[in-house]
């Protein structure tokens, strides 16, 4: 695949408001690896090349471990994820899945078993970034591969 367009090609206008939003949910007080978790599965739904080489690498940089990185997509047959973690990808991908799957309270409730309102305001809102980014990814196609851990920082 050949790339369409470059990050450089863009208003700097226009990526100054999606990349505030990335600085800003780094300090909402979520657990930055769940986060990354988050990133990696919805990518994997929404086959990024570019994001799940991001997201893989800044994880095992976290230090996850490969196993549950390629189990990830069966998550639910897998006892090695929490109850916590399992919430999160069960709304993560049902947002991810909206046009399909409605956004019952089965996806909703499990997450006020550990979270607060404004923090899945911040999650919903984590989770919607990364679909952003998959979608911009997508278009653009950027070259997967060369990214490097930290790089957009």
């Amino acid at each position: 695949m050949t790339e369409r367009i470059s990050y450089q090609d863009i208003q700097p206008e226009l990526m100054k408001g999606i990349n505030n939003i990335e600085h800003q949910l780094k300090k909402s007080g979520l657990d930055l690896k769940l986060l990354e978790l988050v990133k990696y599965r919805v990518s994997q739904i929404n086959g990024c090349a570019y994001c799940l080489d991001m997201h893989h690498k800044e994880l095992i940089e976290m230090g996850e471990e490969e196993l549950r990185l390629h189990s990830l997509p069966a998550w639910r047959e897998c006892p090695f994820y929490s109850d916590k973690e399992r919430a999160v990808l069960a709304f993560a991908e049902a947002v991810t899945k909206a046009d399909s799957t409605e956004i019952e309270d089965r996806f909703f409730e499990p997450l006020a078993e550990f979270y607060s309102k404004p923090e899945i305001a911040a999650l919903t809102v984590a989770v919607t970034q990364i679909n952003t980014w998959n979608r911009i990814n997508k278009v653009f196609r950027p070259t997967p591969g060369n990214y490097t851990v930290g790089q957009f920082e």
